[in-house]
């Protein structure tokens, strides 16, 4: 059982980060483009690269869970 609460500990810390950083980068992108509506293309291509990289480390944090729970 301690293992399962370090497992769901790890999730639960590794996905906050990411959580937080992809509402950042969202809103201020979002406010880029409310300023410059020309930009809006360029703006959003750097915003999902951005969020791809936060959520890497979400993806990273579970398989470190999924180690933990089954090796």
């Amino acid at each position: 059982m301690e293992n399962d609460a370090v497992v769901g500990i790890t999730i639960a810390v590794g996905g906050i980060g990411p959580a937080i950083a992809v509402g950042l980068i969202v809103a201020k992108a979002l406010e880029a483009i409310g300023r410059n509506p020309e930009a809006a293309a360029k703006v959003q291509t750097i915003m999902i690269l951005g969020v791809a990289f936060a959520e890497a480390i979400a993806i990273y944090s579970l398989v470190v869970a999924l180690i933990l729970k089954f090796v």
